[in-house]
């Protein structure tokens, strides 16, 4: 298993190079100039100093270089400068925002922790639903608990967040005032009365991607239980005399559990990705808000080091989500 992990690690050095070699060409053809939104009364020396300062008169690769050595070599140094109080990248130039003109790591630094309130909570309580709902509807095939567990699955899958979130803003929001309609990204939690204002603010948004999560991986793992729960190493559980709930919750679901990691692993990258929908309809500044403003605001810096680090999530999930494979089942193995 080490061995395999440890290729794998090397084998993901390429593929995130050419990963981040293609995001970089695609962006180049996208139209726009980032210099469109300075104001006119700048000089146009000025002008010109400002698109040399952001490496727009350079060749194509020179820039995707440049990028390359602020993102893999001066940003870890401002962290551990950051971190240990050291001095490393001082004068270093980073990969500056087109929008904001400001470094691009700073920014999504600030707007990660609004992401992982909302939208991982939201994939934690939805995972935290979905298997329980999943395994016992698998365990209970085409009992009521089953029948009204796929009703409202597929509600989950059907109806699109842009739908579901004006919906809960209308009804808990406008009509009867639980909630609040926008996120107050600016509120700080110090003690009990600002906490109930923060789980107040939350809740809706979680609800609404909390849906999503739990209508995905409860369908997962109801389909997985029922493949393993017909096996023959289950009648023989039974048959030796272990109890049932040993042969469900130990045997069945260790081995439901394989296909269902792949699904829970892959959609962890989405958490940082954020819910762009979702932010948008309760004004959460996460980081999905950040990429759509940067998309809109032709933010090539900005949208090239998001998706970056998105493409550098999916890799190492996947790699975690193979090495969970050997955890769960004995009989997988790499080596």
């Amino acid at each position: 298993m080490l061995t395999f992990t440890i290729r794998r690690l090397i084998l993901s050095i390429p593929t995130l190079m050419f990963i981040s070699l293609v995001i970089f060409m695609l962006l180049q053809l996208a139209p726009g100039d980032p210099m469109a939104q300075v104001p006119l009364t700048v000089p146009p020396e000025v002008k010109e100093k400002m698109r040399e300062a952001l490496g727009l008169g350079q060749p194509p690769l020179v820039q995707y270089w440049k990028w390359m050595v602020q993102f893999f070599w001066i940003e870890p140094q401002v962290l551990i400068d950051h971190w240990f109080g050291t001095s490393f990248a001082a004068d270093a130039q980073r990969v500056i925002s087109w929008q904001t003109r400001s470094p691009v790591m700073d920014i999504v630094v600030q707007r990660i922790p609004q992401t992982l309130w909302v939208v991982g909570l939201s994939y934690v309580v939805g995972i935290a639903i979905a298997l329980p709902i999943g395994i016992y509807s698998a365990y209970r095939q085409y009992s009521v608990f089953d029948q009204s567990g796929t009703f409202i699955t597929m509600i989950g899958f059907s109806i699109p967040p842009f739908f579901t979130g004006p919906l809960l803003i209308v009804i808990f929001s406008v009509q009867l005032g639980w909630f609040p309609s926008i996120y107050d990204t600016t509120h700080v939690v110090t003690d009990w009365d600002s906490f109930r204002i923060q789980f107040n603010q939350m809740i809706m948004p979680v609800m609404v991607l909390a849906l999503q999560t739990t209508a995905q991986i409860s369908r997962y793992m109801r389909s997985s239980m029922l493949d393993n729960l017909s096996q023959d190493y289950v009648r023989t559980a039974r048959a030796k005399g272990l109890r049932e709930g040993v042969v469900v919750m130990v045997h069945v679901l260790r081995n439901s559990m394989i296909p269902v990691i792949t699904v829970i692993a892959l959609g962890i990258p989405a958490i940082f990705g954020g819910a762009i929908i979702t932010e948008n309809v309760f004004k959460v500044n996460g980081i999905g808000q950040l990429l759509i403003t940067a998309l809109f605001a032709n933010d090539i810096p900005m949208v090239m080091t998001l998706t970056f680090i998105f493409a550098i999530l999916i890799v190492l999930f996947n790699l975690i989500a193979d090495v969970l494979y050997g955890v769960l089942d004995p009989r997988i193995r790499y080596d």
